[in-house]
């Protein structure tokens, strides 16, 4: 095993996360949930995201430790006619004054009232979480 030491000095003092986020405000609801029973709901909206985590505006302090469900509205729609859902399972890993920052432990994109239509873990294709606001953003930076 081979270790490295950051020797930039600005590396240590900027942002060190590995994956990149996306300042965007979309609506969400989310569900306090604590042995498969919720124990609190509300709805706020997202500050940043990454293929790893969600930063969002939940209107009231949350418990750091505890589980999450979020519904995001995706701003994609599926086939240019169903609006996309992402729905994420997660841990509260920070709050602080109403903000809450999610790690995402699983996702998948649902249509209102249908099944998932794509599903993945975390670890294991979170790189395609991405690729669809990815697209869009240069799509609406073309236009």
């Amino acid at each position: 095993m081979e270790l490295r030491q950051a020797t930039a000095p600005d590396r240590i003092a900027g942002d060190r996360r590995a994956d990149k986020r996306y300042a965007i405000q979309l609506d969400l609801r989310w569900r306090l949930v604590r042995r498969r029973r919720v124990l609190e709901s509300g709805s706020g909206y997202t500050i940043d995201l990454s293929s790893g985590g969600i930063l969002f505006e939940a209107g009231r302090q949350l418990p750091v430790g505890f589980h999450l469900e979020l519904s995001v509205s995706w701003p994609i729609m599926l086939h240019s006619v169903s609006p996309l859902q992402l729905f994420v399972r997660g841990k509260i890993v920070r709050a602080q004054n109403g903000r809450t920052a999610v790690r995402m432990q699983q996702h998948e994109y649902r249509t209102a009232g249908q099944a998932a239509e794509a599903s993945s873990r975390a670890g294991g294709g979170s790189l395609h979480l991405m690729a669809g606001f990815d697209r869009a953003v240069r799509t609406a930076r073309i236009q």
